[in-house]
């Protein structure tokens, strides 16, 4: 009986589980479920007319390079998993950076230029808001910086010279949500450009690109890597805006993720739907029991019930992450810093995406508080809730936190 040939399956047009494990690897080379790794810095040409087609289309990064030319700024690893990226993100477009700062600063500087004013939430990323407030100045280049939970905030604080609203929501440490889809529509009216951190939801939980934001940016650390093994940032964005990034942030910068890093990310993008489900179903857990404990204040977690911007919540994102902070009413850093050495399964760490959970203390000053609070953030891994709650439960014994 003679080979049946079969089109090959439209994987964009399915759901993200089964996208995740097929897109961009139809062809098995050698016969191998899972691609092999370009670990190579160059590749080579037999003929003249190969080698000018290469550099043509290198001018086109929504079509995945049928001959890479050099690794900083195509490899076939590279191309994979970012179409992968920008299959999940909804958007044209998608490239994964050498780390998650790399992935923000090639985002702010394709936006701005010498006089330009960037709009910015408060509460976001420490080292987004050092680079925007001590960094950027030295090309002229000036920041506002918001609470950004109401929209007009943010349309207020534009000038004539805003070139960038940049946004994080949920935001860092509490968690504050942007309406996306107001915001957009504002800025797209006044030809401004828009850029969300969605490390939190890594596209999973949330497409900014459904609520017609520019440029979705990722600390691909996270969620992306899962495992606590890479460094790595991820954008997605049109076509458009892709190939002024590559040809300027990306020549120029030159920080493109390594073929080796690319493929943990591959791996990993496997089971993100897997594990973000874990992840969020322990936190909701966790938080829950530590939001109802006498020696708690206030718990920020944008999946519990009384989360005060559920209405938004429900609106833009899926469902929670793995990720949230607490309050303690006791705030004598000394006692903090002993509760965090006393636990066993929590490790004092920072970052947080991988499998395992991680307990930072805090000093915390949003421009809306009156004064500094000190906070305890924790990242709830794959261990099991219960084991979790225990471990909360003997470290506050032992350091005596109070009511």
């Amino acid at each position: 009986m003679p080979a049946i040939i079969l089109p090959m399956p439209d994987w964009r047009a399915m759901r993200p589980e089964t996208m995740l494990q097929h897109l961009g690897e139809d062809d098995h080379v050698l016969g191998a479920v899972v691609p092999p790794i370009f670990q190579n810095s160059l590749f080579v040409f037999d003929t003249w007319e190969e080698f000018r087609a290469a550099m043509e289309q290198q001018s086109d990064p929504s079509i995945p390079a049928s001959r890479c030319i050099y690794s900083r700024m195509n490899n076939p690893t590279l191309d994979l998993v970012g179409q992968k990226l920008a299959a999940l993100e909804g958007a044209e477009c998608g490239r994964f950076f050498a780390s998650g700062m790399a992935a923000i600063s090639a985002t702010v500087m394709a936006c701005t230029k010498s006089g330009s004013h960037v709009v910015c939430v408060d509460t976001c990323y420490g080292p987004t808001r050092a680079f925007l407030k001590d960094y950027m100045p030295k090309f002229g280049v000036e920041t506002t910086f918001v609470v950004g939970n109401d929209p007009k905030e943010i349309f207020d604080a534009c000038k004539p010279n805003t070139s960038l609203i940049y946004l994080e929501s949920p935001s860092s440490i509490i968690f504050h949500l942007q309406d996306l889809g107001a915001i957009a529509k504002f800025a797209k009216e006044k030809r401004i450009r828009t850029a969300i951190d969605n490390s939190y939801s890594s596209a999973i939980l949330q497409r900014p690109a459904e609520f017609s934001i520019d440029y979705s940016v990722s600390t691909a650390t996270k969620y992306f890597g899962g495992h606590s093994d890479l460094v790595a940032g991820s954008v997605a964005c049109s076509k458009e805006l892709m190939a002024e990034m590559i040809a300027n942030e990306g020549q120029y910068l030159g920080a493109p993720l390594g073929p080796f890093q690319c493929w943990l990310v591959l791996r990993s993008m496997r089971t993100m739907h897997l594990r973000l489900r874990q992840h969020a179903e322990t936190a909701n857990k966790v938080a829950a029991w530590v939001r109802e404990q006498p020696w708690c204040e206030h718990v920020y977690h944008v999946g519990l019930d009384d989360f005060p911007q559920w209405a938004l919540r429900d609106k833009q994102m899926s469902g929670p992450g793995g990720l949230f902070s607490f309050m303690p009413k006791e705030q004598d850093p000394a006692r903090l810093q002993a509760f965090t050495q006393a636990l066993q399964i929590y490790q004092l760490g920072v970052s947080w995406g991988g499998f395992e959970s991680l307990c930072v203390p805090l000093e915390f000053h949003p421009m809306d508080w009156p004064e500094k609070k000190w906070l305890v953030r924790l990242f709830n891994g794959l261990e099991h809730a219960d084991d979790l709650i225990a471990d909360i439960e003997q470290a506050v014994k032992v350091c005596g936190l109070r009511t």
